[in-house]
């Protein structure tokens, strides 16, 4: 049996892999899919004021330092970027990233990631506080094909971000520190990315620019938008993601 590690994205929590992690699971893969620090269900509101791109890393290291065998990481959007800093640190097998955030020094191709790198700048001036999700935003792009009454129940359980978080990913240009960095080179472990290809949030053009600078390969999925996890389609992504897995030696061995 492999272990699969799936990383959330911003907002979210464990259970937005509900639905993904199941075909994984019929084929014998057993898939662990951990809260991000502060997104518990029991988590307060403030849990995550304050929190770098960083500490998501280095938890998620030291969350696979106590794995018995070195895992898979798949990571949804801003959990993508979680595994790309945190990869040289776990030697995971492969990576699997759905929509990915981009690191450092990866810019953005459309001009809407540029107004919403400005936004987030408005969020919080002293990098402290703990941001409440934008619904309307989410309904219009990150969950667009989303069904309306699963698209509900999904922003019924959305919570809070660290705006220290969100603004080391879209201001990575501001941050004199490379918070958000890989590394130099590609990353030393097969990696397969996937984007949405009308995916407003991380376009295609980006993801492509992702996966470039991560010397892995590319795949996108047409028709499919930001939800890559849950909307309309997933299970092609699903199939695409375990279907490298199992065929590549150096992910399966």
């Amino acid at each position: 049996m492999t272990t699969v590690v799936m990383v959330h994205g911003a907002f979210c929590g464990a259970w937005a892999f509900e639905r993904f992690r199941r075909p994984f699971e019929d084929r014998g893969w057993r898939v662990l899919a951990p809260d991000l620090r502060g997104h518990g269900p029991d988590a307060e509101t403030s849990a995550v004021a304050g929190l770098s791109m960083a500490d998501y890393a280095a938890d998620l290291v030291r969350y696979c330092e106590g794995l018995p065998e070195r895992p898979v990481l798949v990571g949804h959007s801003l959990g993508g970027l979680v595994c790309q800093m945190a990869a040289r640190r776990i030697d995971a097998r492969a990576l699997v990233l759905l929509a990915p955030s981009s690191p450092w020094g990866v810019p953005g191709s459309t001009i809407e990631e540029a107004f919403t790198a400005v936004g987030v700048n408005l969020l919080d001036p002293f990098w402290s506080g703990a941001v409440a999700p934008d619904r309307g935003l989410m309904r219009s792009h990150s969950l667009d094909r989303v069904p309306p009454r699963e698209r509900e129940a999904i922003l019924a359980r959305v919570g809070p971000e660290s705006a220290r978080a969100l603004r080391e990913v879209l201001n990575w240009w501001l941050d004199p520190f490379m918070t958000t960095s890989v590394g130099a080179g590609p990353l030393p472990v097969p990696t397969l990315v996937f984007a949405g290809e009308r995916d407003l949030v991380h376009p295609p053009g980006t993801v492509r620019q992702t996966a470039k600078r991560l010397g892995g390969a590319f795949r996108a999925m047409p028709g499919m938008s930001h939800w890559l996890i849950g909307e309309p389609g997933w299970e092609r992504v699903a199939d695409a993601a375990l279907a490298w897995l199992e065929a590549d030696a150096r992910a399966a061995a």
